[in-house]
């Protein structure tokens, strides 16, 4: 039997890490896993050495405020990884936590192979970390085209595979009318996956709504959740006391609802992707704590938070940023797009032709999964 060991450091990780795995399953039964993961990984039969809660933090500040907690972890899961002895360790996403203990994991042992998923975002900013990673990583599997030259450049092994989020897959029936209700517009609200986010966009957001139900009688919003964290977002719509919402953490339900959105509002990050490919109409929203937003401000070399924007080169789907990110910001862009539903039509058109160039002809994870088997 081969081993394999998956290192993720947070939920959208354990999603692609999942996607690749399961595929990966399908052409080599003989492998045995062992992770760093989270309910994606478990429900394929992957155990974790520990929660994935325990290693997601967020932020500059909340890493310095935990170092301590952070490089213990790391040891740990290094110290597992070299006795558990895989054949390879797939690291994925989350480079400041699975690069780190990749490194030290190559040093110690550099028979162990290390393929990495989801390259650092070097076009946004530390573009010095494609030398270092070529020290301990031996093959980068990536998730967008243009990444490649980057990489090339120092003659690192690399791959394009495309993105899990921009396949388009078939879907089985669902009725999510008890959901929704009849004679509802509905509208998906993604407030994040990590609890710190949560907290903060999450009041923001159901401001947003009460602002809409002055306005608008016909809306059913529909939050976006982990499993982890249903029952924490759903203490913030019970406080509200709203009856034109709800919170849903089953992924193949969340799929259809927003399949049926007209809108969706989502913090920045890859669930964009799957919002774009749905062919929704967006609104991106995000904030920080005031000194990560200092520092990040500092290093990042892109004018735009969305990977959409970012390829575009112009702000085709709103962003509204840090003090931007408001109650009423959100309600008047949103407004402006239902009282206008040829801007919904024109951004739609804008991101399909954007979409094109980033995918790839097939089964993004299937890719992925053969380029993964390679080196068991």
């Amino acid at each position: 039997m081969k081993k394999l060991f998956i290192l993720t450091g947070e939920s959208s990780g354990d999603k692609l890490a999942s996607k690749v795995i399961s595929d990966l399953k399908k052409i080599n039964q003989n492998i045995e896993f062992l992770s760093v993961g989270g309910e994606n990984l478990q429900s394929l039969g992957i155990k974790s050495i520990y929660n994935l809660k325990e290693i997601t933090y967020l932020g500059f500040t909340n890493v310095i405020l935990n170092i301590f907690k952070i490089n213990r972890k790391i040891n740990e899961t290094v110290k597992s990884i070299v006795d558990y002895n895989p054949d390879v360790l797939f690291t994925v996403d989350s480079p400041d936590f699975t690069l780190r203990v990749a490194e030290k994991v190559k040093k110690l042992n550099s028979n162990i192979k290390t393929i990495h998923y989801v390259a650092p975002q070097v076009w946004v900013w530390r573009e010095g970390r494609v030398k270092k990673i070529k020290k301990f990583v031996d093959h980068i599997l990536l998730l967008f085209s243009f990444e490649k030259k980057y990489f090339e450049k120092e003659n690192i092994s690399c791959e394009f595979v495309g993105h899990p989020l921009l396949q388009n897959k078939e879907r089985s029936k669902i009725d999510i009318n008890q959901i929704i209700g009849k004679n509802k517009a509905l509208i998906s609200v993604f407030a994040g996956s990590r609890k710190s986010e949560i907290s903060v966009l999450m009041p923001i957001l159901i401001g947003f709504i009460k602002l809409m139900n002055e306005k608008y009688s016909d809306m059913k919003y529909v939050f976006h959740s982990t499993k982890e964290y249903s029952e924490f977002m759903q203490t913030f719509v019970n406080k509200s006391e709203l009856n034109n919402c709800e919170v849903v953490s089953d992924s193949e339900i969340k799929s259809h609802i927003l399949q049926k959105s007209i809108f969706a509002v989502a913090k920045s990050g890859t669930v964009s992707l799957e919002i774009c490919n749905a062919k929704i109409p967006s609104v991106i929203i995000y904030k920080m704590g005031f000194i990560n937003f200092l520092i990040v401000k500092s290093l990042v070399k892109t004018k735009f938070a969305n990977i959409v924007n970012f390829a575009a080169n112009e702000e085709v789907i709103p962003e509204l940023l840090q003090s931007n990110c408001n109650a009423k910001n959100i309600f008047n862009i949103v407004n402006s797009f239902l009282e206008t539903p040829s801007k919904m039509d024109d951004q739609v058109k804008k991101v399909e032709t954007i979409l094109s160039k980033l995918k790839i002809n097939g089964s993004s994870s299937e890719l992925a999964s053969l380029s993964l088997n390679k080196f068991l």
